[in-house]
Formats: C-alpha cells, structure tokens, sequence
C-alpha cells in the first residue's frame, strides 16, 4: 500500500486515456520511439546510439544523441560490439563458497605469515591466458 495522493492518480489515468495530456518530453518520446526502431531495423540492428543519431539527424529529425542513447536503452537495442566476448566466470549460487579464513584482514605483521592467491588472465596474439600469482601481503610481492 503506497501513499499516493488522488490528484497524482487522476492525473496519471487521464494521461493514459488521452495522449495529448502527458507531458512535452513523453510525447516527444512516443513520436521519436518508431523513427529510432525505423532506423536500428534498416541497418541491420547493427547500428548503436551514435549511429542512430546520425542517421536520424541526416534524414532532417533534430534529436539530441543522450535521448536517442536513452531510448535505445528502455527499448532495449544495442548495437553489434567488436571482439570476443570473454566470459571468464560463470557463477552458480548453488556451490559452497571457500571459507574466508582471515576475515577480509588482508594485513601481516612478517614475511611469510599470509599469502593470497590472484587469478587473472591476459589477451595475447594467440588467444587468452589465464594466469595465477601467490602474493606475500606483507613484502607485496609475487611468492609463486
């Protein structure tokens, strides 16, 4: 149960039942919504915001590009992304996570008394490396 005020929700009705009444920017939106679809649809939904809005403000449609941007972005397009997408992790929420056995306290008083491990991977010519360091928290240095 939201406190909402009756004059807000006649307001939003009357909006809903007549188009005319919403405000500037929504009607805006509204006119602008099937040219932006329009032209990610022509160009085989590869074009991304920036392209959009060239393209719409060539054809003589004035838009500003953080609108186009936006409404890509509540439309749900996007454009095509060079490269490979790497997925490194896939997560289960299901599997027992390690128990963390120094409280997040990552600090050490001498040489040798706690080493962490770090997991990270590299894009090189011939694909991707993954690659794993033990580091010595208290030197700060790779052990391994």
């Amino acid at each position: 149960m939201l406190q909402i005020a009756p004059s807000g929700y006649w307001r939003h009705a009357a909006a809903q039942r007549n188009p005319a009444l919403r405000c500037q920017r929504a009607q805006r939106d509204s006119t602008l919504t099937p040219h932006i679809e329009r032209v990610w649809h022509a160009n085989m939904q590869v074009y991304g915001a920036d392209k959009v809005w060239k393209q719409m403000n060539r054809e003589g449609i004035v838009v500003a590009r953080c609108t186009v941007e936006r409404l890509m972005r509540r439309l749900g397009l996007q454009g095509v992304r060079r490269g490979k997408v790497v997925r490194t992790t896939i997560s289960d929420g299901k599997a027992p996570c390690p128990l963390d056995r120094v409280n997040r306290v990552f600090k050490a008083d001498r040489p040798n008394q706690l080493w962490v491990s770090h997991f990270t991977y590299v894009s090189t010519w011939q694909g991707w490396l993954y690659v794993a360091f033990v580091i010595d928290v208290y030197a700060r240095r790779i052990v391994g």
